[in-house]
């Protein structure tokens, strides 16, 4: 069966359960996407990650990652194999010295670790049949979209209450590494993405 890569979208708060968030899963070279709901810990997990946030102590998945590099373990590839009363399941592929081994995982947990080993996440066409959603968008609905899934990740971890604008980079720079010292990292986000607004212009 072959098997068909999806990259990560973005992450939004879930339509269909309260006090959940949805990763969206894309199809590379398709336009079929697939909403997964997560906790709010996973997607704050994703969503530190994406963001390149880097806690002063190591999260779940940061851990998971740290020990596996110990032991020389890799994760080479994520799959999402099946899809059972609204539930996906997924297996991590790892290697080591040269084997293979398959463990299975929640499908929010392997997509979080995914971000962490930049590996590649695969499903297969009775996946995205059952689940995908086909997406036709005109290029300026691309354009609003594309931004919209930029600020996505800090606005899942962002505390939205402070108005960073007003400080200096010097300012911004110094609250930062206090917010992460203290392991606030919704507002380590919120800091974060001010900067890279900074710098882009």
């Amino acid at each position: 069966m072959n098997k068909i890569e999806l990259e990560i979208i973005t992450l939004s708060h879930s339509v269909t359960q309260s006090h959940s968030f949805a990763v969206i899963l894309g199809e590379k070279n398709g336009n079929r996407r697939i909403p997964i709901v997560i906790g709010n810990a996973e997607a704050q997990a994703i969503a530190i990650s994406l963001e390149n946030i880097v806690p002063t102590r190591p999260l779940t998945h940061d851990l998971m990652r740290d020990m596996l590099f110990s032991f020389e373990i890799n994760i080479e590839e994520i799959i999402i194999h099946n899809l059972v009363d609204g539930i996906f399941y997924s297996t991590i592929i790892c290697k080591h010295n040269g084997e293979t081994y398959e463990f299975d995982s929640r499908t929010s947990d392997a997509v979080a670790l995914s971000t962490r080993f930049k590996c590649p996440i695969y499903t297969y066409e009775t996946i995205l049949e059952q689940a995908g959603v086909s997406i036709e968008l005109s290029p300026e609905e691309e354009e609003k979209i594309d931004t919209e899934i930029q600020n996505a990740p800090a606005k899942i971890i962002a505390n939205r209450e402070d108005d960073y604008s007003k400080y200096t980079i010097a300012e911004l720079d110094k609250i930062l590494a206090k917010s992460i010292e203290a392991e606030e990292y919704e507002k380590a986000a919120a800091i974060q993405k001010e900067l890279d607004s900074r710098n882009k212009k």
